[in-house]
């Protein structure tokens, strides 16, 4: 996918975590994957909108705003 599970599992332990599961990685790795690819995908429809080849940090803001 997008986001590599060895960044998944660093992200985990950034957080606090001293051990993490394989388990746990993969399913957080699913998840975050799909948010980010779905956060992608409406800041790319937002700029078009805007007729913009380039995609802004206020198309993401208003992208995130919607989860």
């Amino acid at each position: 996918m997008y986001i590599s599970t060895s960044t998944i599992k660093k992200i985990l332990k950034a957080a606090g975590a001293d051990r993490v599961s394989d388990e746990a990685v993969i399913a957080f790795h699913s998840n975050i994957n799909k948010m980010a690819y779905k956060i992608a995908t409406r800041s790319v429809k937002f700029a078009k909108h805007a007729k913009r080849k380039t995609v802004d940090t206020s198309d993401i803001k208003l992208a995130m705003s919607f989860e």
